[in-house]
């Protein structure tokens, strides 16, 4: 049980060191652009594998419930890592990016460390939030409270990681003022088609293939559904619909700008 866990806490930390140094070694980047494309970088690795996990799992249980598959609870321990690495990385992107917008030397002091952390948590409070919840709630439900039921609905959820590439992508863009790219447009179409598969679809299918499984309507799955995935989805579902709209509204303000006649 441990060995994946050691390896979750060594492997996304140190992929982010190894890439952060190739890109300031051999680009010749400087800091604040290495931190953040190898955060993103880390990001979606996490997401290909999460996402691969999640398909040979679900691919491999026929039967939703009873099933099993030996990569289930082995990525869920791999991947509980991540949550605390990447919240440390996030703080690290949004240090240095109030170091550009302030035009300041990049030497921390207690003060300034402080300052930054409050407007990290001020600006990604729901962010943080979601990381605190994965490891703090979704870890034992996934390993312990299961009790060994229901494989396939675990690697569903991995699915939900499919999304996370294109934001990467797009993030990255933007970081770059490509967003007038044809490579940003595609990716904007896809990250709009794979967040909405992924996310926000995602819940109300885990308690349609429910239904089906028991042969109960729909509606009636969340009265015998476990209180932990009644609660997971009611606190995880709310948060992929109001990130999808923020989603939405950046695609509607982008296309408004590019419809905009020049001079206007």
């Amino acid at each position: 049980m441990l060995g994946p866990l050691a390896a979750g806490a060594v492997f996304f930390p140190g992929l982010f060191l190894v890439s952060k140094g190739a890109l300031r070694v051999l680009l010749g980047w400087s800091e604040g652009d290495a931190v953040l494309v190898s955060t993103r970088l880390v990001s979606s690795l996490q997401a290909v594998m999460a996402s691969s996990a999640g398909w040979i799992i679900s691919s491999s249980c026929r039967d939703v419930m009873e099933d099993r598959h030996w990569l289930t609870e082995a990525y869920v321990l791999f991947a509980t890592p991540y949550f605390a690495y990447d919240v440390f990385a996030m703080f690290l992107c949004h240090w240095h990016k109030q170091q550009v917008k302030g035009h300041e030397e990049a030497g921390p002091n207690g003060g300034a460390v402080r300052a930054a952390l409050s407007g990290f948590l001020r600006r990604e409070v729901l962010m943080v939030l979601h990381h605190v919840f994965m490891v703090a709630f979704c870890f034992p439900a996934s390993l312990l409270w299961r009790r060994g039921k229901g494989d396939y609905f675990q690697g569903v959820l991995f699915l939900a990681e499919l999304s996370t590439p294109s934001v990467c992508l797009g993030k990255v863009l933007i970081q770059y003022q490509k967003q007038n790219s044809v490579l940003h447009k595609v990716n904007g179409v896809f990250m709009l088609l794979s967040f909405f598969s992924c996310r926000v679809l995602l819940f109300p299918y885990l308690y349609y293939a429910y239904s089906r499984y028991a042969s109960i309507p729909l509606l009636r799955v969340p009265l015998v559904a476990p209180w932990q995935c009644n609660l997971g989805a009611a606190l995880l579902w709310p948060l992929q619909l109001y990130w999808f709209t923020l989603i939405c509204r950046g695609a509607l303000r982008q296309s408004g700008r590019r419809q905009k006649p020049p001079g206007s």
